[in-house]
């Protein structure tokens, strides 16, 4: 039996509930920086950073998907921190959805060869869709398979 694909597209309310259900039931520990995913990370990092009031934004600029269930072999990282900005810091990983899980766990990566402790937050965990049966986010919002169309895509 063949699954339909529920296509749902997320109002700035929505957006905010899941914010701040993140931060009232996850983001209790401190944080030196934020790592915001580009893109789908800049909305709900800012947000983030504005309730927690967390102003070392750092940025980490991934591109692994060229369309709609199209990805690359690699990921190509446009843009990362260098290692002096992460070394001994905790750091807030934020990211819009857990997908594949193939772009979080290339930052992953990354920051696991610096001297870091991190915690990967994300709106929208889709486990049905992750690579990556044994990782996960250390915090999401919401649990969904659905195509998640934010207020933010270009498709509106």
């Amino acid at each position: 039996m063949e699954t339909t694909l529920v296509k749902r597209y997320l109002s700035w309310e929505e957006i905010q509930r899941l914010v701040d259900h993140l931060i009232r039931n996850h983001l209790t520990e401190q944080y030196d920086a934020m790592l915001v995913i580009t893109r789908g990370g800049m909305v709900p990092g800012c947000l983030i950073s504005e309730k927690i009031d967390l102003r070392n934004i750092l940025v980490a600029a991934v591109v692994y998907y060229t369309d709609i269930d199209r990805t690359l072999a690699k990921p190509i990282f446009l843009q990362f921190p260098s290692d002096t900005l992460l070394v001994g810091k905790r750091i807030l990983v934020v990211d819009d959805v857990w997908d594949s899980g193939r772009t979080i766990m290339a930052v992953r990566e990354r920051l696991n060869v610096v001297n870091c402790q991190y915690k990967v937050a994300v709106l929208h965990y889709k486990p049905g869709r992750s690579k990556f049966s044994d990782e996960g986010p250390d915090f999401h919002a919401e649990t969904t398979d659905d195509w998640l169309v934010y207020p933010w895509d270009r498709e509106r």
